[in-house]
């Protein structure tokens, strides 16, 4: 049997690999020049730490990734409201996208990995099974729903950096969260620091200065806030308008072609599970596949098995938002804040469990 995956970011070239586990063939087409991530940090929840393990790829990750820390949510004080020791809680690994990228693309062969094709229809693919992994923007979305509206704007625009200095390694991993905005910090494994922030804007807007607009937002915010921005080059600081499929598509199969990721389920980053439920999906795919001998058996259980939990963390993570740095008045943040310091860590430990606690399939038709 042989796949295509038309897109080769992070959850197509996963998908690739997946499908090869289970003994197809694969090519993954890119439309640009050559592979590789353009951004800054991922984090690498436990459910994506499960479904790279089944594709044997989990201690590569970990290996580059943060160390085991300590993490937590914190006002714009540094007061916290919320923190977990690192040994409460599973860890979640922070590592760079293009490296990341590195360690799923070393388990492919070179003959698999196809640059400089664009695909504009699926009819254009000779393939048993197209998965469309093209993105928020998916072209194969579009022609396979015509009515559906596409991506929305979430309200939200972000900037993403990586420091060039090097910070202690037992930074804690956190989120920090004031009227309007929030900030994400992300120690990876070699010192440097991924950081982001996100605050409620107008759709478009462009500084001539990006990095002086970060610390006119939060510059002011509590340590090590001010010292990572200082520690950032400005030529590296991205700068993206946050965009959500907000109507759930009404299947993500349609013929013989699979969507994945943002394609099929392009959620704002508030639970930090974009990239990872693309894993999910890369490895559940490959599942089905493994069991059913017919393709569209197989993307039946497939789409059975990935829109319900997929769709729903989508609502979640845009409620994440609602409720989190989307907030502005004085009053809802305090309240927030009282809100959040008053549930006891076991309690928001649970609650976390029903988008972390996800267990892949096994990867063989026998079992």
């Amino acid at each position: 049997m042989r796949a295509v995956v038309v897109g080769g970011g992070l959850g197509g070239v996963a998908a690739a690999v997946a499908l090869r586990v289970v003994g197809w063939e694969v090519v993954v087409l890119e439309r640009a020049a050559e592979f590789g991530e353009v951004g800054a940090g991922v984090g690498v929840m436990p459910n994506a730490l499960r479904a790279l393990r089944a594709l044997g790829l989990e201690d590569a990750v970990r290996a580059i990734g943060t160390p085991r820390v300590s993490s937590g949510v914190r006002d714009r004080r540094g007061r916290p409201l919320f923190r977990v020791d690192a040994a409460e809680a599973e860890h979640v690994v922070a590592v760079h996208r293009a490296d990341l990228h590195r360690v799923l693309r070393s388990a492919l062969p070179a003959r698999c990995l196809v640059t400089d094709t664009e695909v504009a229809s699926a009819d254009d693919v000779d393939a048993d099974l197209v998965v469309a992994a093209d993105g928020i923007r998916s072209r194969l979305r579009a022609e396979l729903f015509p009515g559906h509206p596409g991506p929305v704007y979430a309200g939200t625009t972000a900037w993403r950096s990586v420091t060039e200095a090097r910070f202690p390694r037992d930074l804690e991993l956190s989120q920090t969260l004031g009227p309007g905005t929030e900030f994400g910090v992300l120690p990876l494994g070699d010192g440097r620091v991924c950081w982001y922030a996100a605050t409620v804007a107008p759709e478009g807007g462009r500084e001539a200065d990006e990095l002086a607009r970060v610390r006119e937002v939060v510059g002011d915010w509590h340590d090590p806030i001010p010292a990572l921005l200082a520690a950032t080059p400005p030529e590296t600081l991205l700068r993206h308008d946050i965009h959500e499929l907000a109507a759930p598509l009404p299947a993500f199969v349609r013929g013989r072609v699979a969507l994945l990721g943002d394609a099929a389920h392009a959620m704002t980053p508030y639970l930090g599970q974009g990239a990872c439920m693309a894993f999910e999906d890369a490895v559940v795919l490959a599942a089905a596949c493994a069991r059913h001998t017919a393709v569209p058996s197989a993307l039946a259980a497939y789409d059975r098995a990935r829109r319900p939990r997929a769709q729903a963390i989508v609502r979640a993570s845009r409620l994440a938002g609602r409720f989190g740095h989307r907030l502005r008045h004085p009053l809802a943040v305090a309240a927030r804040d009282a809100a959040v310091r008053a549930i006891p860590t076991s309690v928001t430990l649970r609650g976390a469990e029903r988008f972390l606690a996800w267990e892949p399939p096994a990867l063989s038709p026998d079992r």
